[in-house]
C-alpha cells in the first residue's frame, strides 16, 4: 500500500508541475499530411529548418511542433515513395499555425516520375511508419492486408516476421509472437486492451475481427514505458479507420466455394466517411459480413505405454464437422474539432461471430491390450461409442451447436494543447467480450467389451470393432448445457507531454501518465442429463432418426469411415422440456468446478524521457509501475457433484518495469536500434481461481493455484534496418528474453494421500491409503531463456528490364530457441532439455507479386516448423503442434478507376491442423479443411 501511495504522489507531482515548465512566449505548428487523393500519410518525417526540429505524423497523418520560436522557417516533409515537400512558413509569437501538406506520388527515376501502384502505396505507408517508430515494430496497412487473401486479422498477422498462428476450423485464431504463447502477448484496439471471449484464459480470438475493418496493424516487439506492460512476446495494436479528409465510399461484394462440403461463402462490406461543418466534424461508418459454410474431417488418438514398454492407442476418434461461420462487424468513428487546440474523438466497434456446428464422433475408448504368455500384444478390447453434437432446432441454433462470441469496444478520447509547451491527451474506454453456448445438445450410444483390430498406421490410425452391428448400440446419454462466459474492462488514461532537453539545441521531451484498468471475468455454466421416461422409446441407435456418413473423400483418409449416427434433426427436435417424455437431472460435476468469478484492478503510471544526443543518436529511458489487485472465487467440488463450498483469495502486488532504448540513424535510410526492456504476463484467470475439483470415479483432482506469480521478463533487442527509396527494406536483428516464474501445467499421476493433506489441509481428503490419483495444477517454473534472430527483405525489382520490373518480393525468416528450468515431473525430478511451449524454432514467409496499373497478382507462402505445445508428466506425454505450410494466391484487375475485380485462393496445400505425441509419426489430431476460393468486386471512391 505504501508503494502504491508513493507511486500516486510521484505521478501527481509530475502532472501538476509539467505546465509550469515554460520559458518565454513560444508558438505551435500543427497540421496534416496527405497524398493527392486526400488520404492521410502516416509515418512521414516533417522538419522545420533552420534548427533540428522534427516530428513524425501519426497513424492519421497528423503532426505537431511544440515550443517553436517565432520566425520564418522552411517546412519540409519526406516520405518513402513520394516526392519531397517544401514550403516557407512564418510563425508568430504565441500563435498556432495549422497546415495541410499534399505530397505527390512516386519518386524520380532519372527523368521519369515513377507512379506507385496500389500495392506499393500500402507498402510505402507501412514502411514509413515502421522506419520512424520509436521502438522495434512491424506495420501492416489496410492496403497491404487487402493484397493478401486474408479474411480475418489472424490470417493477416501470420505474414509478419516472428509471428505464427494456431488455427481453429481452418482460420488463424491464437497468436504466438517470437515463440511466446498467446497468454504472453497482448492485443489492443486503438490502444485499449481487448478482453478474451474464452472461459479460462486471456487469449484474444483473432478470427473474431474481419481484416477489412482495420486500417493499420502495429506489432510492437519492444515496449516503451507509456505502453501496457503485459506483453512479453509483443503487443499487437489494431487501429480502426478514422474520419478521412474528404468523402469516401467503399463497398465489397464477393462469393466463393468451399470444396470440403461443396458449399458457398458470401462476403459483403461497406465504408462511408465524410467531413461536415467546414471540416470540423468527421465521421466514418463501416460494416462487414461474412457467411462461410464449410466443415472439417478429423482423426484423433490418445497414446499410452504399458509396464512392458509397449506403446498402444488408448482412445481414438473419427470426427466429421459441419460448420457455418457467420462473422459480422459494425464500427463508427467521429472526431470533433473544438477549435484549433482541442479535439474529441469517439470510437465504437461491435464484432460478433456465430459458429453453428454439428459434430459426428465415432469414439473407441477404454482400449485394453490382450497379451500372450510373453507379454506381447496380440489384440485389443474396448468400448465403441457414436455421439452426435448439435443444438435445439430453433431460429437461433438451427439444430446445431451455436457458439456466439462477441467483442465490443467503446472509447472517447480528448487531445488538448494546454499551452505552446504542453499538450495533454486522455481517454476512457469500455470493452467486453463474451461467449454464449445456449441449448448445446449431445446424444450418445455405447457398447463395451468389443474385440478390436488396429491397422498399425500411427499417422492415420484406424481401430475397428469386429462384427459389431452399429444399430444395436444402446443409449448412453442425452444432455443439454448452457455455457456463458463474459469479461469486461473499464479503462482510463491520462498523458502529458512537454519539451525538456538536457542538451542545448537538441530535441528532448518528457512524458508522464497514469492508467486505470478495472477488469471482471465470470463463467456460469450448467449441465443437465435427460433420461427417456419410456426407455424403449430410444433404447438403441436404431430407434433414432439416423444419418450415415461414408468415408469417401474423407480428407484424413478414405479408410476412416465415420458411419452411422443419430441425425441432427432427430437431436434438435427432441422435446427435452416435456416431463412426460424425459426426466431431467442436473450434473454439478460437469460445471460447478468450472464456474468462477474474478476481479482484477490495475493502477499504472509511467515516466518517459526522450532525448536526442545529435542528429543521428537518440534515446528513450523511463519506467512503468503497475499495481495489481485481484479477488478470485472458485468452488470446491467433492464426489464429482457435491458443492462443498467456495474459496476466495485476495492478493496485491507491484511491478516496477524499467526500460531504455537507442536509435542510431547511420544514414537517412540505415537505422540501428537497441533496447533493454521489461514486461510481464499475469496468470490465466482460471489458473488463479481457488477451485478444487475431485472426481473419484476417475481418481483425478484438478486445482487452481492462487499463489501463482506473474511472469516477469527482461528483453534485449538489437536490430539493423536499411530502407530502399524505391519502397523496400532489408533488416536483421537478434533478441534474447529471460522469463522468471513462467507458468506450466504440473501433472502427477502418483498423487498420494499425504500429498493432498500437505496441499489442502482444510479440505476433506478423498484419497485412501495406498491409492495413487492423477493431479493437475498450474505452477511457476524457475526461468526460461529464449534466443532468436529475424531476417526480412522486401523490394520492388524495379531495376530489372521490361515486364520484370513489375515483380516484387516479400520474405522473412525467424529462428527461436528456448531453454526452460524448474519444470518437475511426477517423481519430483527436474526435467532437462525442456523448451517453452509455443516456441516455434523456424518461421518463414515469402511472396512473389507482379503489378502494373491495372493488374496485380501475388503468390504467398507461410511455413512454421513443429514445436512443443503442451508439457506432459514425462517426454512420452509431451504434445507437439506439427509443422505447417500454407500456400495462398490472389489477383485483382482494375475495370475502372474505382472498380476492381478480384479472386482469392486459400490453403492450396490442404494443410491440416495436426498435433502429435512425443514423435512425429504418432498422431494426436489431424484435421483437414481443403482449400477455399473467393471471387468478388470492390468499389472505392474518394473525392
Amino acid at each position: 500500500m505504501k508503494k502504491t501511495l508513493l507511486l500516486h504522489s510521484i505521478l501527481l507531482s509530475l502532472i501538476l508541475c509539467a505546465p509550469t515548465i515554460t520559458f518565454g512566449q513560444k508558438a505551435v505548428i500543427s497540421g496534416k499530411i496527405m497524398d493527392e487523393q486526400k488520404l492521410s500519410l502516416p509515418g512521414a518525417t516533417v522538419k522545420i529548418t533552420p534548427g533540428n526540429q522534427y516530428t513524425i505524423s501519426d497513424v492519421y497523418g497528423k503532426f505537431e511542433f511544440l515550443n517553436v520560436t517565432p520566425g520564418t522557417y522552411q517546412l519540409e516533409a519526406t516520405y518513402m515513395g513520394y516526392r519531397n515537400f517544401s514550403q516557407n512558413i512564418t510563425v508568430e509569437s504565441g500563435g498556432a499555425g495549422s497546415f495541410e501538406l499534399i505530397m505527390e506520388e512516386g519518386g524520380l527515376d532519372i527523368n521519369e516520375v515513377v507512379v506507385l501502384g496500389d500495392r506499393l502505396k500500402g507498402q510505402a505507408k507501412a514502411l514509413n511508419q515502421q522506419r520512424n517508430n520509436d521502438n522495434i515494430t512491424n506495420i501492416i496497412s489496410s492496403d497491404q492486408v487487402g493484397r493478401f487473401p486474408d479474411s480475418n486479422i489472424g490470417d493477416a498477422l501470420k505474414r509478419v516476421p516472428g509471428i505464427t498462428m494456431q488455427n481453429d476450423q481452418g482460420e488463424a485464431r491464437n497468436i504466438i509472437v517470437r515463440g511466446l504463447a498467446p497468454e504472453l502477448n497482448s492485443v489492443t484496439l486503438n490502444g485499449d486492451r481487448i478482453p478474451s471471449a474464452e472461459g479460462d484464459n486471456r487469449r484474444v480470438q483473432m478470427d473474431l475481427i474481419p481484416s477489412d475493418m482495420i486500417s493499420t496493424i502495429e506489432v510492437n516487439k519492444t515496449l516503451t514505458p507509456d505502453m501496457d506492460a503485459d506483453a512479453i512476446g509483443g503487443s499487437v495494436n489494431l487501429v480502426t479507420r478514422a474520419a478521412p479528409n474528404s468523402q469516401r465510399i467503399s463497398a465489397t461484394l464477393s462469393s466463393g466455394f468451399n470444396p470440403i462440403r461443396s458449399k458457398a461463402l458470401y462476403t459483403g462490406g461497406f465504408v462511408y466517411a465524410n467531413r461536415f461543418a467546414k471540416k470540423a466534424i468527421g465521421m466514418v461508418l463501416s460494416g462487414s459480413y461474412n457467411n462461410n459454410n464449410y466443415g472439417s474431417d478429423d482423426v484423433e488418438a490418445v497414446w499410452a505405454k504399458d509396464d512392458f514398454g509397449n506403446v498402444f492407442i488408448n482412445e481414438t476418434d473419427i470426427r466429421k464437422y459441419d460448420v457455418q461461420r457467420i462473422r459480422r462487424s459494425l464500427s463508427a468513428a467521429f472526431d470533433f474539432k473544438l477549435g484549433q487546440n482541442h479535439t474529441i474523438t469517439a470510437n465504437a466497434m461491435y464484432n460478433w461471430r456465430d459458429d453453428i456446428e454439428n459434430r459426428y464422433r465415432l469414439q473407441i475408448d477404454d482400449i485394453e491390450p490382450v497379451y500372450d504368455d510373453n507379454d506381447k500384444i496380440t489384440g485389443f478390447e474396448g468400448r465403441v461409442g457414436r455421439q452426435t453434437k448439435g443444438g435445439i432446432d430453433n431460429n437461433k441454433n438451427k439444430g446445431g451447436r451455436l457458439e456466439r462470441q462477441t467483442v465490443q469496444n467503446y472509447s472517447v478520447r480528448g487531445d488538448h494543447l494546454l499551452s505552446p509547451k504542453v499538450d495533454l491527451d486522455w481517454s476512457v474506454s469500455y470493452s467486453t467480450a463474451s461467449e454464449d453456448r445456449p441449448n448445446e445438445r449431445y446424444i450418445g450410444f455405447r457398447e463395451g467389451g468389443n474385440t478390436l483390430t488396429y491397422n498399425g498406421d500411427s499417422r492415420a490410425p484406424l481401430v475397428s470393432p469386429v462384427g459389431l452391428d452399429a444399430t444395436t448400440l444402446g443409449l448412453h446419454e442425452i444432455t443439454e448445457n448452457h455455457d456463458f462466459t463474459e469479461e469486461t474492462e473499464l479503462g482510463a488514461k491520462l498523458n502529458l507531454r512537454f519539451p525538456l532537453s538536457m542538451i542545448p539545441n537538441q530535441k528532448g521531451r518528457m512524458r508522464v501518465g497514469a492508467r486505470l484498468r478495472l477488469k471482471t471475468k465470470d463463467r456460469n455454466n450448467n449441465f443437465f442429463e435427460y433420461t427417456p421416461v419410456n426407455e424403449d422409446d430410444i433404447a438403441t441407435i436404431g430407434d433414432a432418426g439416423t444419418v450415415n456418413w461414408p468415408g469417401k473423400k474423407f480428407q484424413a483418409g478414405s479408410h476412416l469411415v465415420p458411419g452411422l449416427f443419430a441425425s441432427k434433426g432427430f437431436l434438435g427436435n427432441l422435446n427435452l422440456s416435456n416431463t412426460g417424455q424425459f426426466e431431467a437431472e442436473s450434473v454439478p460435476g460437469e460445471f460447478l468446478g468450472a464456474n468462477y468469478n474474478a476481479k482484477e484492478n490495475i493502477v499504472a503510471g509511467y515516466v518517459r524521457f526522450d532525448q536526442d544526443f545529435n542528429e543521428k543518436l537518440s534515446m528513450i529511458i523511463g519506467a512503468r509501475f503497475e499495481n495489481t489487485s485481484i479477488n478470485y472465487t472458485g468452488n470446491i467440488i467433492e464426489d464429482e457433484e457435491e458443492l462443498a463450498g467456495a474459496r476466495s483469495v485476495e492478493n496485491t502486488y507491484l511491478n516496477v518495469l524499467p526500460s531504455v532504448s537507442f536509435r542510431y540513424n547511420a544514414t537517412d535510410n540505415f537505422i540501428l536500434r537497441a533496447a533493454a526492456t521489461t514486461a510481464l504476463a499475469r496468470p490465466n484467470y482460471y489458473a488463479l481461481a481457488p477451485y478444487i475439483s475431485i472426481i473419484p470415479g476417475d481418481q483425478e483432482i484438478s486445482a487452481g493455484n492462487p499463489d501463482l506469480k506473474a511472469t516477469y521478463s527482461w528483453n534485449f533487442d538489437l536490430m539493423a534496418e536499411n530502407y530502399f527509396e524505391s519502397v523496400g527494406l532489408i533488416s536483421g536483428g537478434v533478441f534474447y528474453k529471460n522469463l522468471k516464474n513462467f507458468i506450466y501445467t504440473y501433472r502427477n499421476q502418483q498423487y498420494s494421500q499425504a500429498d493432498f493433506t500437505a496441499g489442502f489441509p482444510s479440505v476433506t481428503n478423498p484419497i485412501s491409503a495406498g491409492q495413487q490419483w492423477d493431479f493437475l495444477q498450474s505452477r511457476n517454473g524457475d526461468n526460461v531463456n529464449i534466443f532468436g534472430f529475424e531476417l526480412a527483405f522486401q523490394r520492388q525489382l524495379d531495376f530489372l528490364p521490361g515486364f520484370l520490373k513489375n515483380f516484387g518480393i516479400y520474405t522473412n525468416y525467424t529462428f527461436t530457441k528456448s531453454f526452460a528450468d524448474g519444470v518437475y515431473n511426477e517423481d519430483g525430478h527436474e526435467r532437462t532439455d525442456v523448451s517453452l511451449p509455443g516456441t516455434a524454432p523456424h518461421m518463414f514467409n515469402a511472396s512473389l507479386s507482379w503489378e502494373n496499373k491495372r493488374f496485380s497478382a501475388r503468390l504467398s507462402a507461410n511455413y512454421t516448423a513443429a514445436y512443443l505445445d503442451a508439457l506432459g508428466g514425462e517426454d512420452f506425454d509431451d504434445i507437439y503442434y506439427d509443422k505447417q505450410f500454407f500456400l495462398d494466391a490472389n489477383a485483382a484487375y482494375k475495370i475502372t478507376k474505382n472498380l476492381r475485380l478480384f479472386a482469392e485462393a486459400n490453403n492450396l496445400t490442404n494443410q491440416p491442423l495436426r498435433y502429435y505425441q512425443s514423435i512425429s509419426a504418432r498422431t494426436v489430431q489431424a484435421e483437414y479443411y481443403r482449400p477455399r476460393f473467393n471471387f468478388g468486386l470492390k468499389f472505392d471512391m474518394t473525392k
